[in-house]
């Protein structure tokens, strides 16, 4: 029996990733892949950023739990060989490939603020263009690091070839004091962010390294494929969803309380035990609520649960060409940059992914998608 929750909850993650690169967008600490604020940084606080602080702890780690878990179903269903394939198609075209084809408009707009100061003229129309696909994966690391843990995943699944390992992990954790142990894997979690570069060195790749977190996810995607994807895990967090809401929210209130008006994408930040707490409190405490609240579907609910991932594929293309014409060419207020802004990206996206979802070779490259 298919487990809507889980659908339901990744794409409400999905739509939450959209908002947030409305407000990510236009950061006032001058991040990779913003445009800038509205105010000098640290001197001027953007409140609108406490999004930031509210999201950005918890909905990527969530992403790969529920993809480790959905791995572990599949997994189930097909040979290690058909899910690879599947997953290549899905995750590894459109991050190279679709590059070429579609994300290259994202980069020019990535680039279009250095592009103004002249630092391109000298360069050719076709690396221009190389440049700008490059420039364009953008959000799309995400689905490069979750290619790389299917990879992964294939070798660690060899090992444990008798589900001993996925077997025990539902016996500890689906025991009696398994809610206990559920919410000291946290100590992972934390672990995990401390495989941060705390100083990245500039002109280096440390911080692409720091972007793309590959040791970090991997932990909450190998935890949801042996631990969250037993059904016995699923009741207990379904139980206690109350408390772990509290919870979380709790946490939250504090950590932003504490916090706000530090740069918290810095590595010092994110590796604070009370940032890693209140990142995987806020992750069970989604699981639980949606596992008891929101365990059905409507055709709504439907739609997204295929669409959602195309839409996370083609937003910042929305996001970048708007907000920089916006930002760069008008005299708008703020307000209503960023009203303009999350109008268009959750109406826009929907009808360029149906435009390219009907376009033979575009909806392989960009999409992953096979024929409709």
């Amino acid at each position: 029996m298919r487990k809507h929750w889980i659908d339901n909850l990744r794409w409400v993650t999905v739509l939450l990733v959209l908002f947030y690169h409305v407000i990510y967008f236009y950061n006032n600490k001058g991040v990779f892949g913003g445009i800038g604020g509205f105010g000098t940084y640290p001197e001027y606080k953007q409140y609108q950023d406490v999004v930031m602080y509210i999201l950005y702890p918890w909905f990527m780690p969530l992403l790969f739990l529920l993809a480790g878990m959905s791995a572990r179903y599949a997994l189930d269903r097909h040979s290690g060989k058909e899910w690879l394939k599947a997953r290549t198609r899905k995750l590894l075209v459109p991050s190279t490939i679709g590059l070429f084809v579609f994300q290259w408009m994202t980069g020019y707009f990535n680039t279009a603020v250095a592009a103004k100061t002249g630092a391109f003229d000298a360069m050719p129309g076709v690396a221009r263009y190389f440049l700008w696909a490059v420039s364009g994966i953008g959000p799309l690391w995400f689905i490069q690091d979750l290619w790389l843990f299917s990879l992964i995943l294939l070798l660690v699944r060899g090992l444990d070839g008798k589900n001993r390992f996925y077997a025990w992990c539902g016996r500890v954790f689906g025991g009696k004091a398994g809610l206990v142990w559920i919410v000291l894997l946290g100590v992972l979690f934390w672990l995990g962010e401390q495989t941060l570069i705390r100083n990245p060195r500039p002109e280096s790749p440390d911080g692409l390294y720091n972007l793309y977190k590959p040791i970090f996810y991997l932990v909450p995607f190998l935890m949801g494929y042996f631990v969250f994807a037993h059904d016995a895990i699923h009741e207990k967090l379904d139980k206690a969803w109350i408390p772990l809401l509290a919870c979380a929210v709790a946490a939250g209130v504090v950590l932003i309380v504490t916090t706000f008006g530090q740069d918290n994408t810095t590595p010092q930040y994110l590796c604070s035990p009370f940032n890693c707490l209140y990142g995987w409190l806020t992750c069970l405490a989604m699981m639980a609520w949606f596992k008891s609240c929101f365990n059905r579907t409507s055709a709504f609910a439907g739609y997204m649960t295929r669409s959602s991932f195309g839409l996370y594929i083609v937003h910042y293309l929305v996001i970048a060409s708007l907000g920089y014409m916006m930002k760069m060419h008008t005299q708008l207020p703020p307000w209503s940059m960023y009203v303009i802004l999350t109008l268009a990206v959750f109406t826009l996206s929907p009808l360029i992914y149906e435009v390219l979802r009907r376009i033979p070779f575009v909806r392989w490259a960009v999409l992953g998608e096979k024929k409709a």
